[in-house]
């Protein structure tokens, strides 16, 4: 079954066209990777997929024609997003930005699914702290989990490793460590989308910079250049002459 179906998608920003006649599906249970270089569309696809950028064209959930939801309602109806930049509410502690999830839910749950604190255990420790004194790699974790919070079946996820490195200019001894941290928190978010789908039948549409990540979880590749659909398939048929096309830099 298709649980997520987009034909003929097209986007602008005032008079530049920005996506042209996108077509994807995303079967249900498994990751769809979206890929390409800087400045391809990928992240704007994701906006219009939950209703933050208008569009024309036909976007359906379980057959449903959603393209004139608001993105409230998409939410509502079983969408969460993991937006590029996390956008987590700084000012607001760890447990309002998981709060702040619940308010899309179907089923008029309040209470944190505890399946948030399983994937990401540090956050139940972080509770009382402000979001904007996290780490860049905890306030993926925190983005990550009020997408969760919402109850989805398909989730959006734009670049969720981006970000995760450590800072240079810290003291050399430092860097050691915090490289050591970076990886754990990538393997952590790669543990958790797979679980995610494997465990949980969660849908994933997810954009990924980092060919060896996005070949190991998803299932199914589409690859953009310059608005357009350049090529999709199974994972299995990304072959070194397209990563060579259309990736490399």
């Amino acid at each position: 079954m298709t649980l997520l179906q987009i034909q003929t998608l097209n986007q602008y920003y005032g008079e530049s066209h920005t996506l042209w006649d996108v077509a994807l599906e995303v079967p249900e249970g498994e990751c769809v990777v979206v890929m390409g270089r800087n400045g391809v569309g990928k992240t704007t696809l994701m906006r219009c997929v939950m209703g933050l950028l208008p569009s024309s064209g036909s976007i359906r959930l379980e057959g449903k024609e959603i393209n004139d939801w608001r993105a409230e309602l998409r939410a509502r109806g079983g969408i969460g997003y993991v937006p590029q930049g996390r956008e987590i509410f700084a000012r607001l502690t760890v447990e309002e930005n998981l709060r702040s999830g619940l308010l899309a839910r179907r089923d008029g749950k309040r209470q944190i699914p505890e399946l948030v604190f399983e994937l990401f255990p540090a956050l139940k420790d972080m509770l009382h702290r402000r979001g904007g004194d996290l780490s860049g790699g905890q306030q993926q974790q925190l983005a990550f989990g009020r997408a969760l919070a919402t109850g989805p079946r398909l989730l959006l996820l734009d670049e969720p490793t981006e970000g995760i490195q450590p800072n240079i200019v810290q003291q050399i001894g430092d860097v050691v460590e915090r490289l050591r941290t970076e990886d754990a928190l990538v393997r952590q978010i790669f543990d958790a989308i797979d679980r995610l789908r494997t465990e949980h039948r969660m849908t994933v549409l997810l954009v990924e910079q980092k060919l060896p990540f996005a070949r190991r979880l998803a299932q199914r590749f589409c690859i953009l250049e310059r608005g357009r659909v350049a090529a999709a398939g199974p994972m299995s048929e990304l072959r070194d002459e397209l990563v060579d096309r259309h990736l490399k830099v």
